[in-house]
């Protein structure tokens, strides 16, 4: 997996949350106190990438759209298109953008059947012999 890709997977989903907080306001340099680190981070990144963009109109775009449904994965999936080609554009942006990025978590199991995670998990994790896991919706 490549360098941009890793990042994008830290990027993205600050950046999501920092537009469904503040829609597409989240491009003007304000902070805001009640906002969450993550939000903040994603704010941060967005500006610093937009700043270096060459063309941050196109992400400017990406923002509002986002901004509109939130919930759309269709949405997020062209931001981080556009993060991700400003990114490509320009290797600099990427050492600077992976120095703002908080260091990556060291997930370390514990024994046999342990389940180790770095990051967050959306799914079931499950251990152990004839374990049934029925997930309702």
């Amino acid at each position: 997996m490549s360098n941009i890709e890793v990042m994008l997977g830290q990027i993205v989903p600050a950046a999501g949350a920092a537009v469904a907080v503040y829609g597409a306001a989240v491009l003007r340099p304000v902070e805001d106190e009640a906002a969450g680190a993550t939000v903040r981070l994603g704010q941060r990144l967005l500006a610093h990438i937009r700043g270096r963009a060459a063309d941050p109109a196109a992400i400017d775009g990406a923002v509002t759209d986002l901004a509109t449904d939130p919930d759309d994965p269709d949405a997020l999936a062209a931001l981080r298109l556009q993060i991700r080609r400003a990114l490509a554009a320009d290797p600099s942006l990427v050492h600077e953008i992976a120095a703002l990025l908080p260091a990556a978590g060291h997930a370390q199991s514990g024994g046999a059947r342990s389940v180790a995670v770095s990051g967050s998990v959306s799914g079931i994790v499950s251990t152990g012999d004839g374990a049934m896991n029925i997930q309702r919706q």
